[in-house]
């Protein structure tokens, strides 16, 4: 046996990492397993990070061959993609580098390679035994395969490959309307690909307010998106000359195929519990794949937990995060407690979609009454002056108490605004509250006032 740990955490994303930090800074004996080889996982090696990171370099690249000449700018641009490629590495680089300085200052042990449990209190990595007192599995997800599609990350993608892709497709289709599909897709668009999405349902993002939802296929349609709802993807077949894909109405219809350079795979991910050894404790995963925990994360063994995405809720780093940073503190005796109604959600495309809380269709299924009040950013001086006019806020509130249930935002810098419905709602906000509280002007935040001044039907500006 050698060196014992008072916990041990395998995985070193946002999860593992923050939870492995925090149980250091409570004085625990704490390890970090990571079969990487860089600390960060899913989010920032090949996921969150990267991906904004390309949306903010493609962004600048749109604004400047479309949006300059209004503000009196005459550009000439041309795309270096393998210095907006080398960018993206650096931002991953450095961050990483980061992350195992903070261990370091926190005297967490890093070690790397695959991590398997062979007893309730017992991690093997790469042939050596660690004894531990409590072990956190932290190990994310992975990309969810479609069925008789193979992903080569060449021409048939899943988000890693979307990520490296050495020149800008003709034609890109995406298959799946969620979040990460539309951000890549976003980008190589913005790039100048043709981008068309099939998805299975007959709507875009499956989760949020469904009004907010349709707006954001509208803007992504302006802005060049074309859009097949309703379609199952049979196949994908590559060749020299590209990738065929053959498709078919989800209720039954005669197939129909396109052409595409790159077709990008983004119908989701599950959780990653493969080579974990389990079986080892008895353990199990549930239908979903995932590890079945209690209120306090902890599984059917009560000193092994499990964080993130490999137990219920979003897959969502920040939710990793706040799941870390509890667990350790639950492990060091102390009372944490998470909000899980209130967990952000955001779209980083442009405009960026965010929502918190309920949407108006799960009130509706629960048959509770509620008022609603909206606020087009058309109307917002900020978003005049910046010319980023497209969208709205939208503010659910319960009819009798006027307590906030839910706020849903598509406009510029949405995923800045929610955190100001985020932490009103914490602390049981009514709309009043929102509307009486001073906003500065000129703001985005503006709309959120306006918004929760009309739920009462007395918006200013509109």
């Amino acid at each position: 046996m050698s060196e014992s740990f008072d916990v041990i955490i395998i995985g070193g994303g946002p999860g593992g990492y923050v939870a492995a930090i925090r149980a250091a800074q409570l004085g625990l004996k704490t390890a970090c397993v990571e079969k990487r080889g860089a600390l960060g996982g899913t989010c920032l090696n090949v996921g969150c990070i990267p991906s904004k990171a390309l949306l903010e370099s493609s962004e600048k690249f749109e604004d400047a061959s479309h949006s300059f000449a209004a503000h009196g700018i005459d550009a000439k641009v041309s795309l270096k993609l393998d210095v907006m490629m080398a960018r993206k590495v650096d931002v991953v680089t450095k961050l990483t580098q980061g992350i195992e300085g903070l261990f370091k200052k926190n005297k967490v042990t890093y070690i790397k390679g695959l991590g398997t449990i062979t007893g309730k209190n017992e991690v093997t990595v790469e042939g050596t035994k660690y004894a531990t007192k409590n072990i956190v599995i932290a190990t994310g997800s992975e990309v969810t395969p479609l069925n008789g599609i193979t992903i080569d990350e060449k021409q048939i993608v899943s988000s890693t490959g979307a990520l490296e892709l050495t020149s800008v497709p003709k034609h890109l289709v995406v298959i799946g309307a969620g979040v990460i599909g539309l951000e890549l897709g976003s980008v190589w668009k913005r790039l100048g690909a043709k981008v068309t999405v099939l998805e299975y349902l007959d709507r875009v993002t499956p989760g949020i307010d469904n009004e907010i939802a349709k707006q954001f296929q509208k803007t992504l349609e302006k802005q060049g998106f074309e859009f097949k709802l309703g379609q199952k993807v049979t196949s994908a077949k590559p060749s020299k000359a590209g990738v065929e894909v053959t498709f078919e109405p989800a209720a039954g219809g005669a197939a129909e195929k396109l052409n595409a350079d790159v077709v990008l795979v983004a119908v989701g991910r599950r959780a990653y519990t493969d080579k974990l050894g389990l079986e080892s404790v008895g353990l199990t995963t549930n239908k979903r794949g995932q590890i079945d925990t209690n209120a306090h994360w902890q599984t059917a063994v009560p000193n092994i937990y499990a964080i993130g995405d490999v137990i219920a809720g979003p897959m969502l780093a920040h939710k990793a995060e706040d799941e870390g940073v509890a667990v350790a503190e639950w492990i060091a005796g102390q009372k944490p407690h998470i909000n899980y109604n209130l967990i952000p959600g955001v779209i980083y495309t442009h405009p960026e979609v965010a929502t918190v809380g309920k949407t108006e269709e799960e009130l509706k299924a629960a048959n509770v009454a509620y008022k609603v009040g909206k606020f087009p950013f058309m109307a917002n001086s900020r978003a005049r002056a910046t010319g980023q006019v497209e969208g709205l806020v939208k503010i659910i509130a319960d009819a009798k108490t006027d307590e906030v249930l839910g706020v849903h935002i598509i406009g510029p810098q949405a995923g800045n605004t929610i955190h100001e419905a985020c932490v009103a709602m914490e602390f049981g906000a009514s709309s009043e509250d929102i509307a009486r509280t001073c906003h500065a002007h000129p703001t985005y935040n503006e709309a959120v006032k306006e918004a929760a001044f009309a739920v009462a039907g007395r918006a200013i500006h509109m």
